[in-house]
């Protein structure tokens, strides 16, 4: 079930009224039946694969606390276990191909055994959410949840299920647990966001999509300005349609009262790769901060190695977006990039020199991000041969005139609204504006132009294929 379907339209609002009309002591089990039939409307057969996560760290970090002399073995089964589920379903093919590839390269023949098997929609998302409560546990820093449905609804909350953020039991199981009171200014902000998230997935990434795959799908036939035109087009699609994702996720968590972690922070005004990496897919970057970089020595180690984690980090990071030789480059050119950057000196850059650090960031990511679309690494070197060539391929473009100038636009607002959100929380100051005319005209164009421009449709998120 998308956020931008009918389906969740009347989903989301029967849900909610169940919520707040049944006692505290049945919403935990609200949340859990209907997460799990927000799951199961993608493929009921998957269900399996999220209740088995599920029980398997259930149980560890129950036995993880019991057995202490044994803890050790415990964490390794489980993680063995739920990252075992990944591997199939996420990196069985790719790595088997990829063998099969490189024996080829010494004359031994073989062909691939791969497994027909379709990509589970948040398989990667809810098994970092059980890792990391059972390495918690294992650490002492959480309890472990006896109460089974608590713990269930914990994984499967249906808002950010499938795409994030990525929550850590110490913020989200708390309150699935508490007794909650219905706040009415905290249902409005939820309200608001989601028509933000839904305002930049609708209509800045949905018309940026039809550019982006027009060139990226045929990538061969444009050479020059078009594939630049692509590159950033396409930085703006991935940030507005995931940013987007995860607003409404935010949003409709607040619906029930549950605040979940800000997985976006302007990161498009980063004056560096490590900012850009504070600012993007925090719960993400936070995850593989603390549970893999800090764990292989962090910056507490000597320069080399400290480089050498950062570079692992980022490896993998890239990896977890995909099966995919494209995904593994993005990654290490992200780590490589902030291994230069602790060569210098960070400083606080001000004024003209802050624009200039800012362009040069977003510039990297732009490029960066060509090799995270390019279908593969062929795709790549045709790419970066032919971007600073003459433009070929304008003619090939086809896109209505008045969805460019809306795309124009609402790119505009998205950057004065990410400027603004660098000091404030802009819907706050929105939600405060004393001018009765510009709080509810902001409100008119915000929902006019969603109902002119995008109905609501049945495009799924990019991200979801992570």
């Amino acid at each position: 079930m998308l956020f931008n379907s009918w389906q969740f339209a009347i989903f989301s609002p029967v849900v909610f009224a169940l919520y707040w009309a049944l006692p505290d002591k049945f919403r935990s089990l609200v949340i859990l039946i209907s997460s799990y039939y927000f799951y199961m409307s993608w493929n009921v057969n998957y269900i399996v694969l999220i209740l088995f996560t599920t029980i398997i760290s259930y149980l560890a970090a129950l036995l993880i606390r019991r057995y202490d002399s044994a803890k050790k073995f415990i964490l390794a089964l489980s993680l063995i276990a739920c990252l075992g589920v990944l591997f199939v379903f996420k990196y069985y093919n790719f790595f088997a191909d990829s063998l099969v590839n490189f024996l080829n390269l010494f004359a031994l023949k073989l062909q691939p055994f791969t497994l027909k098997l379709a990509l589970p929609v948040g398989i990667s998302f809810y098994t970092f959410q059980t890792l990391s409560y059972v390495i918690d546990v294992y650490r002492g820093n959480t309890e472990p949840e006896k109460n089974f449905i608590y713990y269930a609804a914990f994984v499967s909350f249906f808002p950010q299920l499938v795409a994030g953020p990525i929550e850590r039991t110490n913020n989200l199981l708390p309150q699935i647990k508490a007794k909650h009171v219905f706040n009415y200014n905290q249902a409005l902000y939820g309200v608001k966001l989601m028509m933000w998230g839904f305002f930049k997935k609708l209509i800045i990434a949905e018309i940026s999509a039809l550019l982006v795959d027009q060139i990226f799908n045929d990538i061969y036939n444009y050479r020059g300005l078009p594939l630049i035109i692509g590159a950033f087009l396409f930085a703006i699609q991935i940030y507005c349609d995931f940013s987007g994702y995860s607003d409404i996720a935010i949003g409709t968590a607040k619906l029930m009262g549950i605040d979940l972690m800000q997985n976006f922070k302007s990161p498009y005004f980063s004056a560096s790769i490590k900012e850009f990496w504070s600012r993007w897919h925090i719960s993400l970057s936070t995850w593989f901060r603390d549970y893999v970089y800090i764990p292989l020595g962090g910056n507490r180690v000597k320069k080399f190695r400290h480089c050498l984690n950062l570079f692992i980090t980022f490896l993998i990071s890239g990896l977890w977006h995909g099966a995919n030789w494209t995904f593994i480059l993005w990654g290490s050119l992200h780590g490589l990039a902030q291994i230069l950057e602790n060569f210098t000196r960070p400083k606080n850059y001000h004024g003209f020199k802050w624009a200039l650090k800012v362009s040069a960031t977003f510039i990297f990511v732009m490029l960066a991000f060509m090799i995270f679309r390019a279908n593969n690494i062929n795709d790549v070197i045709y790419i970066f041969s032919n971007i600073f060539k003459s433009s070929a391929g304008f003619e090939l473009i086809d896109i209505r005139s008045s969805k460019i100038y809306g795309l124009i636009i609402s790119i505009i607002v998205l950057a004065l609204w990410d400027y603004a959100s660098l000091k404030y929380d802009v819907i706050e100051k929105v939600t405060s504006c004393k001018n009765i005319f510009l709080r509810y005209g902001f409100y008119f164009l915000l929902v006019n132009s969603l109902i002119f421009f995008r109905s609501i449709g049945s495009t799924q998120f990019v991200y979801f294929q992570f």
